[in-house]
Protein backbone atom coordinates (compact mmCIF):
# COMPACT_ATOMS: atom_id res chain seq x y z
CA UNK A 1 0.00 0.00 0.00
CA UNK A 2 1.89 3.05 -1.32
CA UNK A 3 0.28 6.02 0.40
CA UNK A 4 3.31 8.29 0.19
CA UNK A 5 3.10 8.60 -3.61
CA UNK A 6 -0.70 8.74 -3.80
CA UNK A 7 -2.38 11.92 -5.05
CA UNK A 8 -5.19 11.42 -2.53
CA UNK A 9 -5.20 12.35 1.14
CA UNK A 10 -6.81 9.43 2.95
CA UNK A 11 -9.11 11.02 5.46
CA UNK A 12 -10.44 7.66 6.66
CA UNK A 13 -7.09 7.01 8.33
CA UNK A 14 -7.16 10.37 10.06
CA UNK A 15 -10.75 9.94 11.29
CA UNK A 16 -12.57 6.65 10.76
CA UNK A 17 -15.83 8.31 11.86
CA UNK A 18 -15.76 11.05 9.21
CA UNK A 19 -19.04 10.97 7.27
CA UNK A 20 -18.99 14.18 5.18
CA UNK A 21 -16.12 15.97 3.43
CA UNK A 22 -15.34 18.19 0.45
CA UNK A 23 -12.73 17.44 -2.18
CA UNK A 24 -11.51 18.44 -5.64
CA UNK A 25 -11.93 16.09 -8.60
CA UNK A 26 -8.47 15.30 -9.98
CA UNK A 27 -9.62 12.99 -12.76
CA UNK A 28 -12.74 11.25 -14.10
CA UNK A 29 -12.43 8.50 -16.69
CA UNK A 30 -14.79 5.78 -18.00
CA UNK A 31 -14.24 2.66 -15.95
CA UNK A 32 -12.35 -0.08 -17.83
CA UNK A 33 -13.80 -2.63 -15.41
CA UNK A 34 -17.45 -1.63 -14.87
CA UNK A 35 -19.81 -0.91 -17.76
CA UNK A 36 -21.50 2.53 -17.82
CA UNK A 37 -19.54 3.70 -14.77
CA UNK A 38 -16.73 6.17 -14.15
CA UNK A 39 -13.61 6.11 -12.00
CA UNK A 40 -13.15 9.33 -10.05
CA UNK A 41 -9.91 10.27 -8.28
CA UNK A 42 -10.05 13.03 -5.62
CA UNK A 43 -7.41 15.09 -3.83
CA UNK A 44 -8.85 13.82 -0.51
CA UNK A 45 -11.42 11.21 0.46
CA UNK A 46 -13.18 9.61 3.40
CA UNK A 47 -14.35 6.68 1.24
CA UNK A 48 -12.46 3.50 2.16
CA UNK A 49 -11.47 1.28 -0.83
CA UNK A 50 -11.91 -2.47 -0.54
CA UNK A 51 -8.85 -4.07 1.02
CA UNK A 52 -7.49 -6.04 3.96
CA UNK A 53 -10.61 -8.21 3.98
CA UNK A 54 -12.87 -5.16 4.44
CA UNK A 55 -15.51 -4.20 1.89
CA UNK A 56 -15.56 -0.76 0.28
CA UNK A 57 -17.64 2.16 1.46
CA UNK A 58 -20.76 3.27 -0.42
CA UNK A 59 -22.39 6.67 -0.43
CA UNK A 60 -22.88 9.85 -2.50
CA UNK A 61 -20.21 11.95 -4.23
CA UNK A 62 -21.18 15.23 -5.92
CA UNK A 63 -24.81 14.09 -5.92
CA UNK A 64 -23.88 10.84 -7.70
CA UNK A 65 -24.07 7.36 -6.05
CA UNK A 66 -20.76 5.67 -5.26
CA UNK A 67 -21.29 1.96 -5.90
CA UNK A 68 -17.74 0.83 -5.14
CA UNK A 69 -14.29 2.12 -4.22
CA UNK A 70 -11.12 0.39 -5.44
CA UNK A 71 -7.41 1.02 -5.11
CA UNK A 72 -5.79 0.92 -8.53
CA UNK A 73 -2.15 1.74 -9.26
CA UNK A 74 -1.83 3.30 -5.83
CA UNK A 75 -4.82 5.61 -6.28
CA UNK A 76 -8.28 5.51 -4.67
CA UNK A 77 -10.82 5.15 -7.49
CA UNK A 78 -14.46 5.97 -6.73
CA UNK A 79 -16.78 3.99 -9.03
CA UNK A 80 -19.70 6.32 -9.85
CA UNK A 81 -22.80 5.90 -12.01
CA UNK A 82 -22.27 9.29 -13.71
CA UNK A 83 -19.22 11.42 -14.55
CA UNK A 84 -18.03 14.33 -12.40
CA UNK A 85 -16.43 17.45 -13.82
CA UNK A 86 -12.65 17.57 -13.33
CA UNK A 87 -11.18 20.31 -11.10
CA UNK A 88 -14.61 20.81 -9.53
CA UNK A 89 -15.14 20.82 -5.77
CA UNK A 90 -17.62 18.16 -4.66
CA UNK A 91 -19.17 17.02 -1.40
CA UNK A 92 -18.86 13.41 -0.35
CA UNK A 93 -21.15 11.59 2.07
CA UNK A 94 -20.26 8.11 3.31
CA UNK A 95 -23.05 5.62 4.05
CA UNK A 96 -22.50 5.65 7.82
CA UNK A 97 -24.57 2.57 8.86
CA UNK A 98 -22.61 0.47 6.35
CA UNK A 99 -19.24 1.95 7.43
CA UNK A 100 -20.03 1.40 11.12
CA UNK A 101 -21.03 -2.22 10.54
CA UNK A 102 -17.87 -2.90 8.55
CA UNK A 103 -15.72 -1.33 11.29
CA UNK A 104 -17.56 -3.35 13.94
CA UNK A 105 -17.00 -6.55 11.98
CA UNK A 106 -13.34 -5.84 11.26
CA UNK A 107 -12.51 -4.78 14.82
CA UNK A 108 -14.42 -7.76 16.23
CA UNK A 109 -12.42 -10.08 13.99
CA UNK A 110 -9.16 -8.54 15.31
CA UNK A 111 -10.30 -9.13 18.89
CA UNK A 112 -11.17 -12.78 18.34
CA UNK A 113 -8.09 -13.48 16.19
CA UNK A 114 -5.85 -11.91 18.84
CA UNK A 115 -7.39 -14.09 21.55
CA UNK A 116 -7.06 -17.27 19.45
CA UNK A 117 -3.44 -16.40 18.67
CA UNK A 118 -2.62 -15.88 22.35
CA UNK A 119 -4.33 -19.09 23.50
CA UNK A 120 -3.34 -21.47 20.68
CA UNK A 121 -0.68 -19.72 18.61
CA UNK A 122 -2.88 -20.14 15.52
CA UNK A 123 -2.70 -17.70 12.61
CA UNK A 124 -5.66 -16.08 10.90
CA UNK A 125 -5.21 -17.32 7.32
CA UNK A 126 -8.50 -16.14 5.83
CA UNK A 127 -11.06 -13.43 6.51
CA UNK A 128 -14.26 -12.62 4.62
CA UNK A 129 -17.16 -10.25 5.21
CA UNK A 130 -20.40 -11.34 3.58
CA UNK A 131 -24.16 -10.85 3.68
CA UNK A 132 -24.54 -13.87 5.99
CA UNK A 133 -21.84 -12.83 8.46
CA UNK A 134 -18.07 -12.86 8.88
CA UNK A 135 -15.91 -15.93 8.35
CA UNK A 136 -12.43 -16.34 9.84
CA UNK A 137 -10.11 -19.23 8.98
CA UNK A 138 -7.47 -20.45 11.45
CA UNK A 139 -4.63 -22.87 10.69
CA UNK A 140 -5.36 -25.15 13.64
CA UNK A 141 -8.31 -27.00 15.10
CA UNK A 142 -10.46 -25.61 17.90
CA UNK A 143 -12.59 -27.97 19.97
CA UNK A 144 -16.32 -27.15 20.02
CA UNK A 145 -16.15 -27.14 23.83
CA UNK A 146 -13.71 -24.17 23.64
CA UNK A 147 -16.00 -21.93 21.59
CA UNK A 148 -18.02 -20.55 24.55
CA UNK A 149 -14.77 -19.54 26.27
CA UNK A 150 -13.50 -17.75 23.14
CA UNK A 151 -16.81 -15.97 22.71
CA UNK A 152 -16.86 -14.92 26.37
CA UNK A 153 -13.29 -13.56 26.25
CA UNK A 154 -14.02 -11.64 23.05
CA UNK A 155 -17.12 -10.00 24.51
CA UNK A 156 -15.31 -9.18 27.74
CA UNK A 157 -12.75 -7.28 25.65
CA UNK A 158 -15.57 -5.50 23.83
CA UNK A 159 -17.38 -4.51 27.02
CA UNK A 160 -14.12 -3.29 28.57
CA UNK A 161 -14.25 -0.47 25.98
CA UNK A 162 -10.53 -0.73 25.22
CA UNK A 163 -8.83 1.81 22.94
CA UNK A 164 -8.13 0.84 19.31
CA UNK A 165 -5.20 2.68 17.74
CA UNK A 166 -3.26 2.60 14.47
CA UNK A 167 0.24 3.87 13.67
CA UNK A 168 3.13 3.46 11.23
CA UNK A 169 6.18 2.55 13.36
CA UNK A 170 9.64 2.91 11.78
CA UNK A 171 11.02 -0.33 10.38
CA UNK A 172 13.76 -0.51 13.02
CA UNK A 173 11.15 -0.26 15.79
CA UNK A 174 8.72 -2.60 14.07
CA UNK A 175 11.38 -5.29 13.65
CA UNK A 176 11.55 -5.54 17.43
CA UNK A 177 7.76 -5.80 17.85
CA UNK A 178 5.53 -8.86 18.02
CA UNK A 179 2.47 -8.59 15.78
CA UNK A 180 0.25 -10.72 13.57
CA UNK A 181 0.65 -10.65 9.79
CA UNK A 182 -0.37 -13.03 7.00
CA UNK A 183 2.91 -12.43 5.14
CA UNK A 184 6.37 -10.89 5.45
CA UNK A 185 6.17 -7.11 5.09
CA UNK A 186 8.68 -4.49 4.02
CA UNK A 187 8.48 -0.72 3.83
CA UNK A 188 5.83 1.30 5.70
CA UNK A 189 3.47 -0.98 7.65
CA UNK A 190 0.34 0.10 9.49
CA UNK A 191 -0.18 -1.67 12.82
CA UNK A 192 -3.59 -1.73 14.47
CA UNK A 193 -3.53 -2.28 18.22
CA UNK A 194 -6.40 -3.38 20.45
CA UNK A 195 -5.12 -2.71 23.95
CA UNK A 196 -4.07 -5.89 25.82
CA UNK A 197 -5.70 -8.00 23.09
CA UNK A 198 -4.11 -7.80 19.65
CA UNK A 199 -1.51 -6.13 17.43
CA UNK A 200 -1.93 -6.77 13.71
CA UNK A 201 -0.66 -5.39 10.42
CA UNK A 202 -3.81 -4.09 8.73
CA UNK A 203 -4.86 -1.48 6.17
CA UNK A 204 -8.55 -1.44 7.21
CA UNK A 205 -10.51 1.05 9.27
CA UNK A 206 -11.70 0.23 12.77
CA UNK A 207 -13.75 1.57 15.64
CA UNK A 208 -12.08 3.99 18.04
CA UNK A 209 -12.81 1.76 21.03
CA UNK A 210 -13.88 -1.85 21.41
CA UNK A 211 -17.18 -0.82 23.04
CA UNK A 212 -18.42 0.38 19.65
CA UNK A 213 -18.28 -3.22 18.41
CA UNK A 214 -21.28 -4.03 20.62
CA UNK A 215 -21.25 -7.82 20.66
CA UNK A 216 -19.75 -10.89 18.97
CA UNK A 217 -21.41 -14.27 18.51
CA UNK A 218 -19.79 -17.43 17.14
CA UNK A 219 -22.48 -18.98 14.96
CA UNK A 220 -20.68 -22.05 13.65
CA UNK A 221 -17.33 -23.85 13.54
CA UNK A 222 -16.39 -26.14 10.66
CA UNK A 223 -13.21 -28.03 9.83
CA UNK A 224 -11.43 -26.31 6.95
CA UNK A 225 -8.13 -27.16 5.24
CA UNK A 226 -6.51 -28.65 8.33
CA UNK A 227 -7.88 -25.94 10.60
CA UNK A 228 -11.27 -24.41 11.27
CA UNK A 229 -13.56 -21.81 9.78
CA UNK A 230 -15.58 -19.78 12.28
CA UNK A 231 -18.70 -17.91 11.20
CA UNK A 232 -19.38 -14.83 13.30
CA UNK A 233 -22.14 -12.28 13.78
CA UNK A 234 -20.70 -8.98 15.00
CA UNK A 235 -22.11 -5.56 15.88
CA UNK A 236 -25.45 -4.51 14.45
CA UNK A 237 -25.59 -7.67 12.32
CA UNK A 238 -25.52 -9.73 15.53
CA UNK A 239 -28.66 -7.94 16.71
CA UNK A 240 -30.31 -8.44 13.32
CA UNK A 241 -29.35 -12.12 13.34
CA UNK A 242 -30.81 -12.52 16.82
CA UNK A 243 -34.03 -10.84 15.64
CA UNK A 244 -34.34 -13.31 12.76
CA UNK A 245 -33.82 -16.27 15.10
CA UNK A 246 -36.32 -14.84 17.58
CA UNK A 247 -38.94 -14.48 14.83
CA UNK A 248 -38.44 -18.14 13.89
CA UNK A 249 -38.60 -19.34 17.50
CA UNK A 250 -41.74 -17.26 18.11
CA UNK A 251 -43.48 -18.78 15.09
CA UNK A 252 -42.48 -22.30 16.15
CA UNK A 253 -43.61 -21.55 19.72
CA UNK A 254 -47.04 -20.42 18.49
CA UNK A 255 -47.42 -23.40 16.15
CA UNK A 256 -46.56 -25.87 18.91
CA UNK A 257 -48.39 -23.98 21.69
CA UNK A 258 -45.18 -24.16 23.72
CA UNK A 259 -43.22 -21.56 25.65
CA UNK A 260 -40.13 -20.35 23.80
CA UNK A 261 -37.59 -21.99 26.16
CA UNK A 262 -39.47 -25.28 25.70
CA UNK A 263 -39.71 -25.42 21.89
CA UNK A 264 -36.83 -27.93 21.56
CA UNK A 265 -38.60 -30.42 23.87
CA UNK A 266 -41.87 -29.80 22.01
CA UNK A 267 -40.19 -30.54 18.67
CA UNK A 268 -38.68 -33.74 20.11
CA UNK A 269 -42.13 -34.87 21.24
CA UNK A 270 -43.53 -34.05 17.81
CA UNK A 271 -40.76 -36.09 16.17
CA UNK A 272 -41.56 -39.07 18.40
CA UNK A 273 -45.25 -38.78 17.53
CA UNK A 274 -44.42 -38.52 13.83
CA UNK A 275 -42.23 -41.64 13.99
CA UNK A 276 -45.01 -43.52 15.74
CA UNK A 277 -47.58 -42.40 13.17
CA UNK A 278 -45.28 -43.35 10.30
CA UNK A 279 -44.74 -46.78 11.78
CA UNK A 280 -48.49 -47.24 12.16
CA UNK A 281 -49.11 -46.02 8.61
CA UNK A 282 -46.42 -48.35 7.27
CA UNK A 283 -47.99 -51.32 9.07
CA UNK A 284 -51.43 -50.42 7.70
CA UNK A 285 -49.97 -50.12 4.20
CA UNK A 286 -48.37 -53.54 4.48
CA UNK A 287 -51.67 -55.12 5.58
CA UNK A 288 -53.58 -53.42 2.77
CA UNK A 289 -51.00 -54.36 0.17
CA UNK A 290 -50.88 -57.95 1.39
CA UNK A 291 -54.64 -58.15 1.03
CA UNK A 292 -54.45 -56.77 -2.51
CA UNK A 293 -51.61 -59.14 -3.43
CA UNK A 294 -53.42 -62.14 -1.96
CA UNK A 295 -56.45 -61.41 -4.13
CA UNK A 296 -54.42 -61.41 -7.38
CA UNK A 297 -54.41 -64.59 -9.49
CA UNK A 298 -51.12 -66.50 -9.86
CA UNK A 299 -49.30 -67.49 -13.05
CA UNK A 300 -49.67 -64.22 -14.95
CA UNK A 301 -46.99 -63.03 -17.38
CA UNK A 302 -46.79 -59.53 -15.87
CA UNK A 303 -48.35 -57.61 -13.01
CA UNK A 304 -48.48 -53.83 -12.49
CA UNK A 305 -49.89 -51.90 -9.55
CA UNK A 306 -50.15 -48.08 -9.53
CA UNK A 307 -50.51 -46.63 -6.03
CA UNK A 308 -50.74 -43.12 -4.64
CA UNK A 309 -47.73 -41.18 -3.36
CA UNK A 310 -45.93 -41.99 -0.14
CA UNK A 311 -44.32 -45.40 -0.61
CA UNK A 312 -40.62 -45.40 0.24
CA UNK A 313 -37.98 -47.03 -1.99
CA UNK A 314 -37.67 -49.83 0.58
CA UNK A 315 -41.44 -50.42 0.58
CA UNK A 316 -41.50 -50.40 -3.23
CA UNK A 317 -38.79 -53.06 -3.33
CA UNK A 318 -40.52 -55.20 -0.68
CA UNK A 319 -43.92 -54.99 -2.36
CA UNK A 320 -42.39 -55.71 -5.76
CA UNK A 321 -40.81 -58.90 -4.38
CA UNK A 322 -44.23 -59.99 -3.08
CA UNK A 323 -45.88 -59.37 -6.45
CA UNK A 324 -43.15 -61.37 -8.21
CA UNK A 325 -44.51 -64.48 -6.44
CA UNK A 326 -47.69 -64.03 -8.52
CA UNK A 327 -46.18 -63.38 -11.97
CA UNK A 328 -43.12 -63.83 -14.14
CA UNK A 329 -42.41 -60.07 -13.78
CA UNK A 330 -44.06 -57.44 -11.62
CA UNK A 331 -43.88 -53.69 -11.00
CA UNK A 332 -45.29 -51.29 -8.46
CA UNK A 333 -45.48 -47.50 -8.90
CA UNK A 334 -46.08 -44.82 -6.27
CA UNK A 335 -46.92 -41.19 -7.10
CA UNK A 336 -49.38 -39.15 -9.14
CA UNK A 337 -49.76 -37.81 -12.66
CA UNK A 338 -48.62 -34.28 -11.79
CA UNK A 339 -45.41 -35.18 -9.92
CA UNK A 340 -44.53 -38.45 -11.64
CA UNK A 341 -44.03 -41.92 -10.17
CA UNK A 342 -41.28 -43.88 -8.42
CA UNK A 343 -41.14 -47.55 -9.21
CA UNK A 344 -39.68 -50.99 -8.49
CA UNK A 345 -39.72 -53.56 -11.33
CA UNK A 346 -38.54 -57.13 -10.74
CA UNK A 347 -38.59 -60.81 -11.59
CA UNK A 348 -37.66 -64.05 -9.83
CA UNK A 349 -36.77 -65.88 -13.05
CA UNK A 350 -35.72 -63.40 -15.74
CA UNK A 351 -33.04 -60.70 -16.04
CA UNK A 352 -35.25 -57.63 -15.68
CA UNK A 353 -32.65 -55.03 -16.69
CA UNK A 354 -33.35 -54.97 -20.46
CA UNK A 355 -37.06 -54.51 -19.74
CA UNK A 356 -36.21 -51.76 -17.27
CA UNK A 357 -34.45 -49.90 -20.06
CA UNK A 358 -37.53 -50.32 -22.25
CA UNK A 359 -39.68 -48.94 -19.41
CA UNK A 360 -37.48 -45.88 -18.96
CA UNK A 361 -37.41 -45.15 -22.68
CA UNK A 362 -41.17 -45.51 -23.08
CA UNK A 363 -42.18 -43.62 -19.94
CA UNK A 364 -39.49 -40.87 -19.83
CA UNK A 365 -37.84 -42.51 -16.85
CA UNK A 366 -34.47 -43.07 -15.30
CA UNK A 367 -33.12 -45.74 -13.03
CA UNK A 368 -31.39 -49.09 -12.87
CA UNK A 369 -30.39 -51.91 -10.59
CA UNK A 370 -29.64 -55.63 -10.42
CA UNK A 371 -30.91 -58.52 -12.54
CA UNK A 372 -33.78 -59.29 -10.16
CA UNK A 373 -34.96 -55.73 -9.47
CA UNK A 374 -34.55 -52.25 -10.95
CA UNK A 375 -35.77 -49.02 -9.38
CA UNK A 376 -36.22 -45.48 -10.62
CA UNK A 377 -38.76 -42.84 -11.53
CA UNK A 378 -40.87 -41.92 -14.57
CA UNK A 379 -42.60 -38.80 -15.85
CA UNK A 380 -45.73 -40.46 -17.17
CA UNK A 381 -49.39 -40.80 -16.27
CA UNK A 382 -50.94 -43.79 -14.56
CA UNK A 383 -52.78 -44.60 -17.80
CA UNK A 384 -49.52 -44.61 -19.79
CA UNK A 385 -47.92 -46.90 -17.20
CA UNK A 386 -50.79 -49.39 -17.37
CA UNK A 387 -50.78 -49.27 -21.18
CA UNK A 388 -47.04 -50.05 -21.29
CA UNK A 389 -47.45 -53.17 -19.14
CA UNK A 390 -50.52 -54.29 -21.10
CA UNK A 391 -48.29 -54.41 -24.20
CA UNK A 392 -45.09 -55.68 -22.53
CA UNK A 393 -43.90 -59.11 -23.73
CA UNK A 394 -41.07 -60.85 -21.85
Amino acid sequence: MDIANSKTQRLYYEDSHMVSFTARVLSCQPSPKVKDCWEVVLDRTAFYPEGGGQLADHGILGGVPVADVRERDGEVCHITSAPLEEDREVEGNVDWPRRLLLMQQHTGEHILSGIVHKLYGYENVGFHMGADGVTVDFDGEIAPADLPKLERLANQAIWADLPVTADWPPEEERSQMSYRSKKELTGPVRLVTVEDTDVCACCGVHTRRTGEVGALKIVSCQKHKGGVRLTLQIGSSALEHYGQLLDSVTKISNLLSAKQPEVAQAVERLQEETISLRQGLSAARRELFEAKAEALPEGRETLCMVEGPGLTPVELRQYCARLCEKAKAAAIFSGDDSQGYKYAFGSLSADIRPYGRQLNEALRGRGGGAADCVQGSVSASGEQIRDFFARLVL
